[in-house]
């Protein structure tokens, strides 16, 4: 008999974990490096570097119910998830086409380590498919998107970019980090492979690092051989506290996507702000396509200051409730400025013509009463 489909705030709860009677609610933590193993065979063998401990395959079997994919991974790090989830599907000789409106680790990766590897990358305006279509090659293998993108919070219309997938023969891998399966599952719109920093919204509570990766089972497969080789497994803690986190997810979400647009429209009224980065709002030009494909519109915003590098440092040093940090997705609504963080390796220029200038100051939207975030904004901006 097929079990029924639960929505995403059950499954987020009890997805992959169905106790006997006599065991534990609460996933048990094994600490432990070495298990028993049969004598005479490798069958069976437990390892964590090999992603197969029982931590591990908890939250595991947890993050493919949530995405409605066959298999997922937990690897140490977004970055990490990151790389060895684009390895397992090029090779040398491939070429890769992504979305130039991506994460600056991500941008490093592609454009630095990927040549050494003898991977070519050509970075492409995600907005239209004849962007994409006319940089194909005949050694193209995958296209790669962020959406929402980090950090200027666009969101990328997945229907032409599925066809033309489809159409090719490529793989199609998102980058989900700054949605979360709560606002958006890039499977159900035709993504072939998924990818988290479970150090964001998937933990939420800024105490784990980590990545995901999601896919087809023989898929999920090659990216655990290359975590092995890399040595990019997480610690049975690591999954503990990511599985924990992950049974808050959604409350945490649909907080944080009411603060949001909140926060976001008071700021688009406010005087000194040049510019609110947030589809929610009905002004902003990927707003029908967010509304469209997204189940809510997310915790993270952006907004550009007029007094632009000094302003956004005045703005920063007055604030006393929300803090300077720079990584996004826990609890507490945290700011940085990119030009510092993610972005620090390109110049002011190379960073401007990418949309975000100097007084660029990106938001991620906590779950704290949403007229205190106001009341701390009004004052450092007054």
């Amino acid at each position: 008999m097929n079990q029924p489909k639960h929505s995403i705030a059950t499954r987020v709860v009890h997805g992959g974990h169905s106790p006997a009677a006599g065991e534990p609610v609460v996933t048990p933590l094994v600490q432990s490096v070495n298990y028993v193993e049969e004598v005479g065979t490798s069958e069976g063998l437990r390892y964590p570097r090999y992603g197969n401990v029982p931590n591990a395959e908890h939250v595991q079997r947890r993050l493919a119910s949530l995405e409605g994919a066959e298999a997922a991974l937990v690897l140490g790090s977004g970055m990490g998830a990151l790389a060895c989830g684009m390895l397992a599907l090029l090779r040398p000789g491939d070429h890769l086409l992504a979305s130039e409106w991506i994460y600056g680790g991500a941008l490093r990766l592609f454009a630095e380590e990927f040549p050494r590897l003898g991977i070519s990358v050509t970075l492409v305006d995600p907005t239209g498919s004849r962007e994409w279509r006319k940089h194909l090659r005949r050694e193209t293998r995958a296209l790669f998107l962020e959406s929402p993108s980090n950090p200027a919070c666009h969101v990328i219309d997945l229907g032409p970019l599925r066809r033309l997938a489809a159409g090719q023969g490529l793989a199609l891998v998102v980058d989900s980090t700054f949605a979360s399966p709560v606002n958006f599952r890039p499977m159900e719109h035709g993504a072939d492979v998924v990818i988290h920093s479970a150090t964001k919204y998937l933990n939420g509570h800024n105490d784990v690092l980590g990545g995901v990766v999601l896919g087809t089972a023989s898929y999920v497969e090659e990216v655990r051989q290359k975590m092995m080789v890399w040595g990019q497994a997480p610690d049975p803690f690591a999954c503990w506290l990511l599985e924990r986190g992950l049974k808050t997810l959604d409350v945490r979400v649909q907080r944080q996507n009411e603060n949001a647009m909140a926060l976001a429209t008071w700021l688009s009224g406010r005087k000194g702000v040049a510019r609110v980065h947030y589809a929610g709002l009905p002004t902003h030009p990927d707003h029908e396509i967010a509304r469209q494909q997204m189940s809510g519109f997310g915790g993270m915003l952006a907004f550009d200051l007029e007094g632009g590098g000094v302003a956004a440092e005045r703005l920063l040093k007055r604030l006393t409730l929300i803090r300077n940090a720079p990584s996004l997705g826990g609890v507490d609504t945290i700011v940085s400025e990119p030009r510092y963080t993610s972005h620090a390796h390109m110049s002011a220029e190379a960073r401007a013509a990418a949309g975000i200038p100097d007084g660029f100051v990106r938001m991620s939207v906590g779950v704290e009463e949403a007229s205190d975030l106001i009341a701390d904004l009004e004052g450092a901006l007054s």
